[in-house]
């Protein structure tokens, strides 16, 4: 009789405990998903992207589609270091890779020569606000930034990536 009554005590317990799990499962679950609309709405606000980043789908262009336009070499004066008297200069060969499949390359490639003195000038402007440690330390964000300045400023948006073919310091 002992026997019996132990194991339909067990069998109780095991029936309350299969009971609390499964409320405690749906209590945390729809906390969760509570939990990840709020993350998921910040992030929104904050202009994060939290899935996959449709950027670098766009700058992924096949080899044979990628035509170089070269800029002349530059001598730009650069941004003086407070505790520098004398003016730095950078000496940069700026090429700019053209993506010949984006829509807008038929319309601008033959004229891209009357757009050169324009990007000079705005690379002059980019380069020239950095002092010479800025440069060499991360030449990476001077490239974003002037591929940045002149798809925002002339919409030349088949532009997708800024490189130095060469680029010296005095």
């Amino acid at each position: 009789m002992k026997k019996n009554l132990i194991s339909i005590l067990i069998l109780a317990l095991l029936v309350v405990n299969v009971v609390l799990t499964a409320i405690m499962m749906f209590s945390v679950t729809s906390t969760a998903k509570k939990t990840g609309a709020l993350v998921s709405n910040i992030a929104t606000v904050l202009n994060i992207e939290l899935g996959d980043k449709e950027e670098e789908k766009e700058a992924v262009v096949e080899v044979k589609d990628i035509v170089s336009l070269n800029i002349d070499k530059l001598t730009i004066p650069l941004k003086k270091t407070s505790s520098d008297a004398k003016t730095d200069y950078c000496v940069v060969e700026v090429t700019l890779l053209l993506n010949s499949k984006h829509e807008d390359y038929a319309t601008y490639s033959a004229t891209m020569d009357t757009y050169s003195g324009m990007i000079k000038d705005l690379i002059n402007t980019v380069i020239g606000n950095h002092t010479i440690t800025e440069i060499q330390s991360n030449p990476e964000a001077i490239k974003a930034e002037i591929l940045n300045k002149i798809q925002s400023e002339y919409g030349l948006m088949f532009i997708y990536r800024v490189t130095f073919s060469s680029i010296m310091y005095s």
